[in-house]
């Protein structure tokens, strides 16, 4: 029986990739998105052409009432979930300095990059939970994709680095309340990748991979993190509840 996948953002940028990778594993998908389906036509169409279902979901995950919704429409199509990746996440409108920032932009992000993510977890490990209570062959996992600014101190957008901070703790706080009903719960780490939210400081990010500032010197793609929550979904990387997998090309190894 197919698995069943859910990707929070997943029409563009990484959760686009992680879509695209878990569709070339046979799993069918739930994309989850904020814009109109209209607009992602074209992407769904590419996704379905790799030869498994996609059920498109207009869902903002800072929203309760729609989270419910998605899930509720999840069960209805595929009657199960397998995969939960909480891929979903927005940038600051600005980047303020720390002095400066407001407190609507942080209300903004913690919503959308931490809060919302954590709630549909809880949504997604209780069925699952239920789902496996009423069969032991069912196997689950969430995919939590964080940041390197989980870590790495940027001033000029410190709410951000904050949610991605909290989104690591939920990973092992997850990790943690799961592991006895054999769901795993993994967190990825990008660093410097190339898509719409990095567009605006690209010429800065050229000039530091030119730099030396990574040991791979290349932007990061959004089919690198596919690639590895597909080896997670497929349970390549077993007895690691938890695990961290840092991807940004060397940027944040300590060296001399």
């Amino acid at each position: 029986m197919k698995k069943v996948a859910l990707v929070t953002g997943g029409g563009r940028g990484i959760g686009l990739g992680i879509a695209q990778a878990l569709a070339r594993e046979g799993c069918d998908l739930v994309v989850c998105d904020v814009s109109r389906e209209g607009e992602l036509r074209e992407t769904l169409d590419g996704l379905r052409a790799l030869g498994v279902e996609v059920l498109y979901c207009r869902c903002d995950v800072a929203r309760a009432v729609q989270r419910a919704r998605m899930m509720e429409k999840i069960r209805r199509r595929f009657g199960g979930l397998n995969v939960l990746v909480n891929n979903a996440g927005v940038a600051p409108a600005k980047r303020d300095d720390i002095l400066e920032a407001t407190e609507e932009s942080f209300e903004r992000l913690v919503r959308i990059n931490l809060q919302g993510p954590y709630f549909l977890t809880q949504l997604a490990a209780r069925w699952m939970i239920e789902q496996k209570k009423a069969s032991g062959r069912f196997s689950a996992c969430i995919v939590n994709i964080s940041s390197t600014s989980a870590t790495v101190a940027s001033v000029s957008r410190g709410d951000y680095c904050i949610t991605k901070a909290g989104v690591s703790m939920a990973t092992k706080l997850w990790a943690a309340r799961l592991a006895e009903y054999g769901i795993a719960v993994y967190e990825i780490r990008p660093g410097i990748f190339q898509t719409s939210m990095t567009e605006a400081v690209r010429e800065k990010y050229d000039k530091l991979i030119q730099g030396g500032l990574l040991l791979e010197p290349r932007w990061g793609q959004p089919e690198d993190v596919g690639k590895a929550v597909a080896a997670l979904v497929r349970g390549d990387i077993p007895y690691a509840p938890g695990q961290v997998i840092v991807m940004d090309g060397g940027m944040t190894l300590p060296r001399l």
